[in-house]
């Protein structure tokens, strides 16, 4: 391959190089893998609480993520594991939140994926779906008083759009031109309901123009596009150009969470969606680019780091009594 088509590639083009590939990839493989091995501790009868799979859709909270600065805010929901390990969550953390350990997030007073970690620019999911988006326009709000320079990106799912706090919180940013990100997360359905069911609406980037907020509908199981279109709207937003939303279309390889058999979804549905695997697709067009991307070294390092998280969060210390009332109130 020349030169001249080498810098015609589409991930150079996006602003990516070969490196950057290649941690995409980690960061994919961490996220499935240490889903896998949360789900074999869920069927093992070690966790309580549900457990829910980003399986399938990996690509998109990992490479938007990827396309913030350190200055930044996420605020991931409960399948947006990858975008709290591209800040730098690690996986003992994680596997000492959903074991309930003082070495979690939480220290121990929460179950599953509800945390967050300011330190890396991380907030804690919320359960009213829809309530981050106002939450990170804030976030927005306070990084231009203080110019601060910080972009806030917030996910929600296709079925959390129809809440009101979604719409509240787009006009907000609209009106004020803040630095806000929103991605809408379309993976076919909210909880058991299709999309078809719940809105009229051929794209949900459509509710983005209604606000005068510009809108692009990405592949989402396209790391690529993913982060093209977020470094886009990041850099937007930094120059000060107002808020932007992304529609990412993708699919949920599972149920709604571990305790549901998804029956409720066509098998040729997820059969479609398997030969769009991010992982897969990511493997071949590194192949097809003449990019390797070190995959069976990477393999052996996550799962070495995931069962060297494990085994740490296993030995954390269980939530003393005494510190109950810690972290419930502002200092």
């Amino acid at each position: 391959m020349s030169s001249a088509e080498t810098a015609t590639r589409p991930h150079e083009q996006a602003g990516l190089n070969d490196n950057d590939l290649r941690a995409l990839y980690y960061f994919l493989l961490l996220t499935r893998l240490t889903e896998e091995r949360v789900r074999a501790l869920y069927l093992q009868g070690r966790l309580q609480g549900a457990v829910y799979s980003s399986r399938g859709q990996e690509g998109t909270a990992v490479a938007s993520a990827y396309a913030l600065e350190p200055q930044d805010v996420v605020a991931p929901l409960i399948r947006d594991l990858g975008a709290s390990f591209v800040r730098g969550i690690d996986p003992g953390r994680v596997f000492a939140q959903w074991l309930g350990r003082e070495g979690g997030p939480t220290r121990g007073r929460d179950g599953n994926l509800h945390f967050g970690d300011l330190a890396h620019g991380v907030l804690p999911p919320i359960s009213m779906l829809g309530a981050t988006i106002p939450l990170c326009a804030g976030i927005a709000l306070s990084s231009v008083q203080k110019a601060e320079n910080r972009v806030a990106l917030a996910y929600i799912g296709d079925g959390g759009t129809n809440t009101g706090e979604f719409h509240e919180g787009l006009n907000f940013a609209a009106s004020l031109h803040l630095p806000l990100i929103v991605i809408v997360e379309d993976n076919g359905y909210a909880y058991s309901t299709p999309v078809r069911r719940h809105v009229a609406i051929e794209t949900f980037a459509e509710r983005a123009r209604a606000y005068g907020i510009p809108a692009v509908t990405v592949d989402g199981n396209d790391v690529i596009d993913v982060y093209a279109a977020t470094r886009h709207a990041v850099d937007r937003a930094r120059r000060g150009e107002g808020p932007a939303l992304i529609e990412a279309k993708t699919f949920r390889m599972r149920g709604h969470a571990e305790h549901d058999n998804a029956s409720y979804v066509p098998k040729e549905l997820f059969a479609q969606w398997e030969a769009r695997d991010p992982i897969a697709k990511l493997v071949a067009y590194a192949a097809d680019n003449g990019i390797n991307l070190t995959a069976e070294q990477t393999e052996a390092k996550v799962k070495q780091e995931i069962e060297a998280g494990l085994a740490w969060a296993e030995a954390s210390n269980m939530p003393g009594g005494g510190s109950q009332r810690e972290g419930v109130y502002a200092p």
